[in-house]
């Protein structure tokens, strides 16, 4: 039943299945980020694939992403919010049966990217119906309810992916999108509403040069993100032509976007404080949660030597715990909790996550130790993911929720890539001053490093080398120690990294000004 026909707000039963659908899309896209993570290596034999070529598979649908997030307001505009989610879920739900058919890792590939351009609409979009189908003062719990897709579905992607590699084969981490696919349809055609859009762009009036700067900006800079540590950044000349590409088309862009009469992109929403504030807090968070959700299956993994399967389940209690927390902040901002108090008090624990990830980090680092802390790191991403979204979309109305919905989207995105390729560049650097501190330390003449190694060269020759090859097969274990210690101060480093970023972050939040 609705009250007042020119608004989207729904009631009762209505309202709860527009609710489940948008959260299944939004689970669906951001599930699919993660889910390929852990296939890669059976891809890659199968498909008969190199592990720079299977790395695509990622970078495909990041850039697909990314790209249409922007645009995603003013196509809801041009086809109806409802026909264009209806046919972003088709796209999504059809290109993920072509990606489990792919018989080549280009098809693959391209499939990827057309999975992309289907689901960066449907993380936007959803958050857009979410929150216009509920009241003002109940949009807290809105977030909330929406905020369980988006802070879950990173985490349930690896321990879901690796069931289905170890049990099934990789295409099945397609194939269960598709049934979804169909419910999410169906659900959307029958309950979802558009709101009453002004007239329609003119085909002769389209911003195809804004489009066309859009993409190749966003997508050249995702690119740099995505491939830059491994192409050795500026010492490749795709990666220097795709940044001047990046910086052009950003300046470009602007200036087109904020002259021509109908844009691809409103940047005139970004005069919003709040909007201005919740993007930038939205970049970071994408840092921490991506971040977060990248380091630790990396450090189990590569390590410690847990399966997939192991470093995905170890991620789940937090999840739960996010899960958990999203309906008590929602009815905390319900009751008139200033949004920056929040955020501050989950930049403070996020903090001490970190910091506790810094404290436990060894060698043979047990399941347990990691329990507690990744509890912190769930309380953290609950008080953080709602407070920052309402806050975004807090002062805005009609046609500008939906605009502001994809810049935060946007922003959280690229704060994940950001994030994962500064770890990835930081690490590579610090792994080489470590090894190089630690080195200095070993020296051959000190009477403590010959006893170690005369120990391990016995040991070896109790196996059956001769004394030649035991001595070699000691100095290899003992570069092979130094290897492993640097690995593990360089983790240390990014979560004190992290951790300290997330506290300098503090004293801006607690300077917004709350708007009624």
């Amino acid at each position: 039943m609705l009250t007042d026909h020119s608004s989207l707000v729904e009631y009762g039963f209505r309202r709860v299945i527009i609710t489940i659908t948008a959260i299944l899309c939004a689970l669906l896209e951001i599930v699919d980020t993660t889910i390929v993570n852990v296939a890669l290596n059976d891809m890659r034999g199968n498909l008969g694939a190199t592990l720079t070529e299977v790395g695509w598979v990622i970078t495909a649908y990041a850039i697909a992403n990314v790209i249409i997030v922007p645009m995603t307001s003013w196509l809801s505009q041009q086809f109806g919010r409802r026909n264009y989610f209806a046919a972003s879920i088709l796209i999504f739900t059809v290109a993920s049966f072509l990606c489990g058919n792919a018989h080549t890792i280009w098809e693959l590939v391209f499939f990827r990217f057309l999975q992309g351009l289907g689901g960066g609409a449907l993380l936007v979009t959803s958050q857009t119906i979410i929150t216009e189908s509920y009241p003002p003062e109940k949009r807290g719990m809105a977030q909330a309810i929406y905020g369980l897709g988006v802070i879950i579905g990173p985490t349930l992607g690896p321990p879901l992916g690796g069931y289905f590699v170890d049990h099934f084969s990789w295409p099945y981490i397609f194939y269960i999108n598709i049934p979804i696919g169909i419910i999410a349809i169906i659900l959307t055609l029958q309950f979802v509403r558009s709101p009453r859009y002004a007239a329609k762009t003119n085909r002769s009036d389209i911003d195809w040069l804004g489009i066309a700067l859009l993409a190749s900006s966003i997508g050249s800079l995702q690119y740099i993100l995505e491939k830059g540590q491994e192409d050795d950044w500026f010492n490749s000349g795709t990666i220097i032509a795709l940044t001047v590409v990046a910086v052009f088309g950003f300046f470009f862009f602007i200036w087109r976007e904020l002259s021509y009469k109908n844009p691809i992109v409103d940047l005139r929403v970004l005069r919003n404080g709040n909007l201005r504030i919740g993007t930038v807090l939205s970049f970071i968070l994408g840092f921490g949660l991506y971040g977060s959700t990248f380091i630790i299956p990396l450090y189990t993994q590569a390590t410690l030597g847990w399966t997939a399967t192991q470093s995905g389940m170890l991620l789940i209690p937090a999840a739960l715990t996010t899960a958990f927390m999203m309906p008590i902040i929602g009815k905390v901002l319900q009751k008139g909790m200033p949004q920056q108090y929040l955020i501050s008090a989950g930049m403070i624990i996020f903090f001490f996550f970190c910091y506790w990830g810094y404290c436990i980090l060894t060698s043979d680092t047990s399941k347990e130790a990691f329990f507690w802390p990744l509890i912190l790191r769930g309380i953290g991403m609950g008080l953080l993911f709602i407070p920052i979204t309402t806050l975004s979309l807090s002062t805005l109305k009609g046609m500008d929720i939906g605009k502001g919905a994809a810049f935060t989207g946007m922003m959280r995105q690229l704060g994940g890539s950001f994030g994962i390729a500064s770890i990835t560049t930081f690490m590579a650097h610090q792994n080489m001053v470590h090894r190089s501190a630690l080195i200095t330390h070993i020296d051959i003449t000190n009477p403590a490093v010959q006893q170690r190694l005369n120990a391990m060269t016995q040991n070896f020759m109790t196996k059956g080398m001769t004394n030649d090859n035991a001595q070699k097969a000691a100095m290899r274990f003992l570069d092979f120690t130094v290897t492993k210690q640097a690995n593990i101060l360089s983790y240390m480093d990014v979560f004190i990294y992290i951790g300290c970023m997330f506290l300098v972050c503090i004293p801006f939040v607690l300077l917004v000004r709350k708007k009624a």
